[in-house]
């Protein structure tokens, strides 16, 4: 946390764009990951991520309709996973940092504000660095744990890129008791899947991506919590701020909008991962020994999430689990049943396809009642959601395209 003090006073001293420092968040990240250790990524990592990422995809081809949406793999350590997702973590923390910086000025009373003048600028960048350092603790730590581009069900590369990181990979093997050539390749099957997914699917990544922002955009701040984590700071002693924890400064609004919101995030989370278990586990069934503990062990391990994404949940207030992760491998199970893998993958031709949540109670009855594949060929799928725009997201890039109401 030294280098942490040091650059929050270099910033303090000069001005910063957006509501969060990220120039701090990925110093501080850094800082944390070398104490930590992060590995550099071998030349023999290199050749067995690259190989076993090209033979996931020859196992997938009979599994999926989709093709392969790997254009390039890559063996990342944790310091690379950090500097190539920032741009996802970007779009989705700003939003909800920004209301923690208004507030924090909301906190200076109104007759004061006049006197202080320029001075009133320096709260706000006193937020964004308050933000960005814990930010860079969350995402350092989460860097240690994650096991791929893909890991946690958000499109955070670079499109088309399959990114595989070999250390955390080596030490979950290790929990697990497994060969870490098994455990390597059952997460390149994950992360292969997830690529055609996202690469074959247009309009994916923007509606994963609208329905976290839809979902923290109802976020409030609790300014209680603010005001006591404020009044931890000793003027005099600049290095309290460590002791500053903003866990819990942010909690979803209880209304009938924002319950919407997150169950369109649950719905579509499950949906993605539940595809991706099942087309994974049908792929490996014959191939891996221990695929049936494999995926019992990732199953639980996206359902309750690791330490480090909980620590992130509590400093966002946003949780990024399948809750019905389950279920939504036994629809799309019961979909191969009686519609064949092309008639099941046809339904990600368009958000309005897809099952809802209340589809998941009953599988086979979702999978027997919906209409042939073959009625998908007159289906208009350029023609916009049933829900409006804010069903099909931002561009298929990723971009936060135009500002809504």
């Amino acid at each position: 946390m030294q280098q942490f003090m040091v650059q929050l006073q270099q910033l303090l001293a000069g001005p910063t764009s957006g509501p969060v420092n990220w120039d701090l968040a990925r110093q501080v990240a850094a800082s944390q990951l070398a104490s930590a250790g992060d590995p550099a990524v071998s030349p023999f990592e290199r050749n067995a991520v690259e190989e076993a990422l090209r033979l996931a995809d020859l196992w997938l081809e009979p599994a999926s309709a989709l093709p392969s949406g790997i254009r390039s793999s890559v063996a990342w350590n944790r310091n690379e996973w950090i500097y190539r997702t920032l741009d996802v973590w970007r779009k989705l923390c700003d939003p909800v940092a920004g209301r923690m910086v208004n507030a924090m000025g909301d906190l200076v009373p109104p007759e004061a504000r006049a006197q202080l003048g320029p001075m009133q600028s320096m709260v706000t960048t006193l937020g964004g660095a308050l933000f960005g350092g814990q930010l860079g603790q969350a995402l350092g730590s989460l860097a240690a744990e994650v096991l791929s581009a893909g890991d946690i069900g958000l499109p955070l590369g670079p499109a088309g890129t399959a990114a595989l990181v070999p250390a955390n990979i080596r030490a979950y093997g290790e929990g697990l008791e497994l060969p870490e050539d098994e455990v390597r390749l059952y997460v390149a099957l994950r992360e292969a899947a997830h690529q055609r997914l996202f690469e074959h699917v247009p309009w994916l990544r923007g509606h994963i991506l609208t329905a976290v922002e839809m979902y923290a955009s109802g976020i409030t701040v609790n300014r209680e919590a603010i005001e006591e984590a404020m009044g931890r700071i000793d003027p005099g002693n600049p290095e309290s701020m460590q002791a500053i924890a903003l866990e819990g400064i942010f909690t979803p609004d209880d209304t009938p909008a924002q319950k919407a919101s997150l169950a369109r995030l649950e719905t579509a989370l499950a949906l993605v991962e539940g595809w991706v278990c099942h087309v994974v586990d049908s792929a490996a069934a014959d191939r891996l020994p221990n695929v049936v503990r494999l995926g019992e062990a990732f199953r639980r391990r996206r359902a309750a999430g690791g330490p480090a994404e909980q620590t992130f949940a509590a400093l966002v207030g946003l949780e990024l689990r399948p809750r019905r992760l389950r279920e939504a491998a036994a629809l799309w199970a019961a979909l191969t049943e009686h519609r064949g893998i092309a008639g099941r993958d046809a339904l990600w031709g368009h958000p309005d396809l897809l099952p809802s949540d209340e589809d998941f109670a009953d599988p086979q009855a979702y999978a027997r009642s919906q209409f042939d594949a073959g009625e998908l060929e007159g289906f208009d799928f350029d023609a916009p959601p049933a829900d409006g725009p804010s069903a099909d997201g931002p561009p298929a890039d990723g971009s936060a395209g135009p500002d809504r109401d």
